[in-house]
């Protein structure tokens, strides 16, 4: 017998490998949590919030829109919020004036 070679029968035999555990399944995650602003209490986000306006306002970097430049984004917006809607009646088949015509006569 051969220096390296356990006897047969020992706790050496050989066994498969367990099989491999997805990172992090042994623990349990714990549940997700808000931060910060969504876990402040809302009185106190529009404080901040008024207060961020006010400083704007008064450095002087705060945007006012021009009643042209609200409606643009007015228009603007209408068209991204209803984009899939078009792109859906562009790839149905337009009726045409010889299909609408009726049959009998």
């Amino acid at each position: 017998m051969e220096k390296n070679q356990a006897p047969t029968g020992t706790n050496n035999d050989l066994r498969p490998d367990p099989p491999p555990q997805p990172v992090g399944a042994s623990e349990e995650k714990p549940a997700r949590r808000p931060r910060g602003f969504a876990a402040m209490d809302r009185r106190l986000v529009s404080e901040i919030s008024r207060k961020g306006g006010k400083a704007a306002h008064s450095a002087g970097t705060a945007h006012e829109f021009t009643s042209e430049e609200a409606r643009e984004a007015g228009r603007k917006g209408g068209h991204a919020s209803h984009a899939s809607r078009r792109k859906g009646l562009a790839e149905k088949p337009q009726p045409s004036a010889e299909t609408e015509k009726p049959q009998g006569g």
